[in-house]
């Protein structure tokens, strides 16, 4: 018997609704979500009783690779793969840590501070940064893929169009979210470019992160993560994020060149206490000479 092509088994997954867990020891509770790949169920373990979550795939290959991925990378950033098998009708699935807390586009509401939303980035950056130490490009960062937890833990999810740099794959594959893809994606040529396609989507996260009116120190940094040539964008996610940090520290960053004017700005802001101290020295200078000559 010929497997059924992907759009059949795709369609007869949303019709057919929910999957049947019969002989694992998961119990369904609820749609999490849905993506090209699969779709994301919470369930109960009845035999550690604890919440997980539970994705169930499409179709058996080359999929499974979104498991193997995951699990290769131990990281707090990433969701851990606790187990993988077959359903009866054929579709495998695996079982990872349910991540309780919301997408990145939900939690970044008005009444975020600029200084924390630069920290989730740091840590998206991060988590990307260990991905692309051990090979892993993910290719589709985007708000929807990272969730913030209830105590401000930052986990990167959906590795479904990951590739690890070493292998090959089908020339002009088009993979990923338009507004977050890098130009070199959207060609179909993202391979020639690897992990520098990971470094223009985490300019357009750090975009879409800021206040409506940004300074224009953050804004640089998004353009030159952004930067339609793959080589004019941050060597690495380690240079990106240095440069945040060295925005929050109150210091120059490498993307903006800053006016006599901007940097005078800088140089008060990051020295608001000591100037305040000073002109408070100076104000009582200035009282006791007048009480002196008075």
């Amino acid at each position: 018997m010929n497997p059924l092509p992907d759009s059949v088994m795709q369609h007869l997954v949303r019709v057919t609704g929910e999957p049947d867990l019969a002989g694992t020891p998961y119990e369904l509770e609820s749609e999490l979500g849905r993506g090209g790949m699969g779709v994301v169920y919470a369930a109960h373990d009845t035999r550690l009783q604890r919440p997980v979550a539970l994705k169930v795939l499409y179709t058996g290959a080359p999929v499974m690779e979104e498991a193997r991925v995951i699990a290769s990378l131990e990281h707090p950033g990433i969701v851990p793969i606790y187990e993988t098998g077959v359903l009866a009708d054929g579709r495998p699935f695996y079982v990872m840590k349910l991540v309780e807390g919301s997408s990145l586009d939900v939690y970044l509401t008005p009444a975020v501070a600029l200084s924390e939303r630069l920290r989730i980035f740091q840590k998206i950056c991060e988590t990307v940064a260990f991905a692309h130490s051990r090979g892993v490009v993910h290719r589709d960062l985007k708000p929807g893929n990272i969730m913030v937890g209830s105590f401000g833990e930052v986990v990167i999810l959906d590795w479904g169009v990951a590739r690890r740099r070493e292998s090959a794959e089908e020339a002009g594959v088009v993979v990923g979210t338009p507004q977050f893809m890098a130009p070199e994606m959207r060609a179909g040529q993202g391979d020639e470019a690897g992990h520098k396609v990971d470094i223009y989507s985490l300019g357009a996260l750090l975009q879409c992160s800021l206040p409506d009116r940004p300074p224009k120190a953050l804004a640089a940094v998004a353009e030159k993560a952004m930067s339609p040539e793959p080589g004019d964008r941050y060597e690495d996610c380690v240079a990106l994020n240095r440069d945040i940090s060295r925005f929050l520290d109150g210091a120059a960053v490498e993307a903006h060149a800053e006016t006599a004017v901007e940097r005078v700005v800088r140089f008060a802001s990051r020295n608001r206490t000591l100037l305040l101290l000073l002109a408070a020295y100076l104000a009582v200078r200035i009282f006791l000479f007048f009480l002196r000559t008075t």
